[in-house]
Formats: structure tokens, sequence, C-alpha cells
């Protein structure tokens, strides 16, 4: 197979890292030409010097600047530099894990050069799926997930008919308040949030983990990457996310695929796609697997799910709002600015005065999610 050329949007965050251990595990495949980051310079810096790449993004300009003075590395500043330094190095692979929804403008201009994208950060698929999955169609490039589960859906749909898919079964792992009451989570602290009992995640992601906010955005994406209706993905339980994900056809079979929970399968997967490569993560042992259990998400307990399914079916620009106001959401309770179970009320009310409208442009999106950080951040200050 022909060495890929590679750019790492959020190089420095987790799923960045985990990227380049991968790449550096095959040198002989993968060949790193490009590193963004949003304010981390020395990080950034660190990285490029290692891998000998002379084009660098910051998506924070007095970051850029700074970095662009005391080093030989080019840098590309701010939302708009990111979208330069994909555009000018037009590379086979685009890894795009960026926090947030900060990165759809660059992915989208990845795929407007042709480059194939795999997709670490759920955020542009649940604002501008439709956006981003014509881009692709548009201009010949491929979409392809990093996130476990949605690689797991992938994995199992591989020569299989799209028409013969009953449902997708999207496995959750309920987080580390699963078994919480409702007074209990009134009192969860940033740290216990933070604690996931099974993934290593950034701390946007694992906040929405265990909120089960993450898992309704997964809805998102699978309906997006895979063509189906948000009826046909049901989301359960499963504790020791052993079972990442599965697919159920026509027939009543279900393939599902299994594996230790560590997210270095998933991105080598889209790293290596069409192939699978050799690593050195550990094996999975199935005798000494005491037991799998499943269940139903709690939608009391925990209404983000019920939330942006709600918002994926009105559409427009609900799921936009619903992105941007939960970013706020979790750093004002990351702050401790707001209580846990206040993200979802933050949320609620945010689509409860939205207007809605239509979303065909990137502008319209971006305005949508200008809206709906400013409603959250006015919430934020009557909540907290």
């Amino acid at each position: 197979m022909a060495e890929k050329t590679l750019v790492i949007l959020g190089s420095t965050g987790s799923i960045g890292r985990q990227t380049l251990e991968i790449a550096a595990s095959h040198r002989d495949r993968l060949r790193v030409v490009g590193l963004a980051a949003g304010r981390n310079a020395a990080g950034l810096q660190a990285q490029a010097e290692e891998w000998g790449v002379a084009q660098v993004a910051l998506a924070d300009e007095a970051a850029a600047t700074q970095l662009g003075q005391s080093s030989d590395l080019r840098v590309h500043s701010g939302a708009d530099g990111l979208c330069s330094l994909v555009r000018e190095l037009r590379v086979d692979l685009v890894v795009a894990a960026i926090s947030g929804g900060a990165g759809l403008a660059s992915i989208l201009a990845a795929l407007e050069t042709g480059s194939n994208v795999a997709l670490a950060n759920k955020e542009p698929l649940v604002a501008a799926g439709n956006l981003v999955t014509q881009a692709a169609a548009r201009f010949g490039a491929q979409l392809l997930p990093i996130d476990s589960e949605i690689s797991a859906v992938w994995q199992c749909l591989r020569g299989e008919n799209r028409r013969e898919v009953e449902k997708v079964l999207l496995t959750a792992s309920g987080g580390p308040f699963a078994s919480w009451d409702a007074a209990k989570l009134a009192h969860v602290t940033p740290e216990q949030a933070l604690a996931h009992p099974t993934w290593r995640m950034g701390p946007k992601v694992t906040v929405d983990s265990a909120t089960l906010m993450n898992k309704g955005f997964e809805i998102f994406e699978i309906k997006w990457l895979f063509g189906l209706e948000f009826r046909e993905i049901e989301v359960m339980i499963h504790h020791q996310s052993v079972i990442h994900s599965g697919v159920q056809f026509r027939d009543g079979s279900v393939l599902a695929q299994m594996g230790r929970p560590d997210m270095r399968v998933a991105i080598q997967f889209a790293l290596s796609y069409p192939e699978r490569w050799e690593n050195d993560v550990p094996r999975m042992d199935l005798p000494t697997l005491e037991q799998l259990t499943f269940g139903r998400p709690d939608a009391t307990r925990f209404p983000c799910l019920r939330l942006a399914r709600e918002a994926g079916e009105a559409g427009g620009s609900y799921p936009a709002v619903l992105s941007a106001a939960d970013e706020v959401a979790v750093e004002a309770f990351l702050q401790g600015r707001l209580r846990f179970t206040d993200i979802p009320r933050l949320l609620e009310r945010t689509l409860e005065a939205h207007e809605h409208f239509p979303l065909t442009s990137l502008a319209e999106v971006q305005r949508a999610e200008q809206w709906g950080r400013e409603q959250g951040g006015h919430l934020v200050s009557t909540m907290g």
C-alpha cells in the first residue's frame, strides 16, 4: 500500500496524540505533514519538531503569532488558518479531532480538496450533517469515522446491503453515574464526571458521555454517515464496553463488533482503511469475561438523549443550536458555574426559545451556533 500523507487537526488533544502514537508505529505507511491545535503552541511545536513538520496552524491568533516569531515553522493563524493549512497541503487524509464545532469549516475545506476526512468529533455532523455529506459526495471524498461506536457500525456494514438493515444497535457504557438517582446526580462534581469508567477521552466528550449527550450526538453521526432514520437507531446500555455497537438486519440476524475499550483500534482502522494493520493493543481474552449485560437508558434521569432526538427530528437549525449550547453548558459545569443536572435544563430551555430556520450554507450554520452560544451563555448567568 502506498504511503498516506496526513494532517491532524487537534493534534495536541487526546485523539490527536493517540493518532500520532499509531503513526509512529507505522512510519513506513503514514507520513504526517501538517499539525493543528487550538492554543497549545508549546505542545504543537514539540510535535512539529518530532515529526519534521514544516507547516502548522493555531486557532488562537496570539499564540500563532508568538510561535511564528519564535520558530522556523510556517504558522497558519485563526479559524481561517486551519482551512488554509488543509487547502495548501492537500493530503490523502485529514484527521479532524478538534473538540466542539470549531472544526466544521476546516472539514469542509478538506473535503473540497478531495482529501478524505477521518471524523473524531461529532459536532460537525450534528450541526451540519447535510453540508458535510453533500461536500464529500460532490468532491469524491470519503468520511471515515474514528468514534469507536460509529466505527463498529461501519465495520459491521462492510460488504452488506444497506437496504437490508433493520436497525442499528448503538451501545453506551452509561458513564460513571448510570446507577445514581436524581438526587445524587444534582451534586456531581466535575472531577467525578471526568472519571469515565472505561474510556480515555478529552474533557468535553467525557462530560457528554456522563450526560448521555454523547450518545445523542452519535445518533446524528449514524444518520448522516449511513443514511438511516433516527427511528432506525436504538441506544442500549452496555456497561462493559466490549461490544462497541451492532447492526440488526431484516432477517433478525445481528452483527456486532467487539474489542477492548481502546480508542487506538478505531483510530487505526480509519488510518489503515481499507486494510487492517497489525498493532500492539492488548487482545481481548474472551474466556475471562464473566458477563455481558445490556439495558435501556433512563430518559428521566438522563434527558439529553431525548433532547438530541427531538432536535434531530425537528431538523433545520435546531441541531446546530443544541450542539453550540451544549458546549457552553459543559464549559460552565467544568468551571463550577452550573450543576450537572442543569446541563439538560439549559439545553431544553435554549431549544424552546429558538425560532427554527433552514440550514443551506456554512454561514447559516454559524448563525445558528452563535445564537445557541449566546442564549446558552445568558441562561448560565440566570441559572448558575
